[in-house]
């Protein structure tokens, strides 16, 4: 039995690492893809996790496989392919160490995944299934993520879904929205940012939050405010936590290990997320945006996760 199983990219982050003498720059590569950041955060805290995806049958897939299983994440539903080339990713940074992406993936070989070659014993066997709009943005993978999002349902396992919004991966903006909006409706559990929401109703994080809870019935949402902190709602709690000082390296994957850290601690009470208290809220909203603050010290995502008597020593 699984705790969580996701869907989506698995691919190689390109961390910059300065230039070289030239003043070429320099990079090293990371194990990357929200999905995968997030059910390694949730496996080092305790969670039994397994990941669907697809590689390709390069020194790239190989490396992201062994990442996988070091991590303690089940990795018999990623398919390798030989027809196409593991889907790389490479990271800038700005002053306050924002991140940009440019990606490789023309196609990638997670763009390239498809329904027949999913293991459905995957899902069957998880409390929660999990998907972000990264699968969503080509074809054959956004068939094959709606199809799985859709058995999922259907099998009542919870849904847990992050927008995770790279506007250069997109046609338009408008179809960005629309695969957006589409997962939305089909989610009990949202890890969203900020800025997400500005992009799809031009409102506050608290006005979208309740737009969340209210028109698209998420029985918990979960909005993120960078260096600000957080803010979570169900139907009867609200809650915000601020982010403990920190000197920030890099933030790839910190919202990833945000969903991954309130999703680990929802599993450890047992409860439906529209059940949950302010108490417990507070408890879940400080722990995430701990282990996230935490994860921006270092390089990379999965890399990242800092430990979990870290992230309680700093008060969570």
């Amino acid at each position: 039995m699984y705790d969580v199983t996701a869907i989506g990219e698995l691919l190689i982050d390109f961390a910059p690492l300065g230039a070289d003498t030239y003043g070429y720059p320099m990079f090293a590569a990371k194990p990357g893809g929200a999905p995968c950041n997030y059910l390694a955060t949730l496996a080092a805290y305790g969670s039994k996790t397994a990941f669907l995806g697809k590689v390709g049958v390069d020194a790239f897939g190989r490396l992201l496989i062994r990442a996988l299983m070091s991590a303690g994440i089940e990795t018999s539903g990623v398919v390798e392919d030989p027809s196409v080339f593991t889907t790389l990713a490479f990271v800038t940074l700005d002053q306050n160490g924002d991140r940009s992406f440019s990606f490789a993936r023309k196609p990638g070989a997670d763009t390239c995944l498809r329904f027949e070659e999913l293991d459905l014993s995957l899902i069957d066997d998880a409390k929660v299934f999990h998907f972000g709009t990264l699968s969503l943005t080509d074809e054959p993978v956004r068939t094959t993520t709606q199809k799985a999002v859709d058995y999922a349902k259907s099998h009542c396992k919870l849904i847990t879904f992050d927008p995770n919004l790279r506007l250069s991966l997109w046609d338009n903006p408008d179809e960005a929205r629309k695969q957006i909006l589409w997962g939305l409706r089909y989610a009990d559990i949202v890890k969203i940012s900020d800025e997400e929401v500005d992009f799809l109703w031009n409102c506050s994080a608290q006005e979208g939050a309740e737009r969340l809870v209210d028109e698209f019935e998420v029985r918990l949402a979960m909005i993120t405010l960078g260096s600000e902190g957080c803010f979570l709602t169900n139907k009867y709690a609200a809650v915000s936590a601020a982010c403990p000082p920190v000197n920030v390296l890099d933030t790839t994957g910190a919202g990833d290990i945000f969903g991954g850290s309130a999703v680990s601690r929802i599993l450890k009470l047992g409860k439906a997320p529209e059940s949950l208290t302010e108490h417990e809220l507070k408890q879940i909203a400080a722990f995430a945006v701990t282990a996230a603050s935490l994860s921006t010290q270092k390089m990379g995502g999965i890399p990242s996760i800092p430990d979990i008597s870290d992230v309680f020593s700093r008060g969570a």
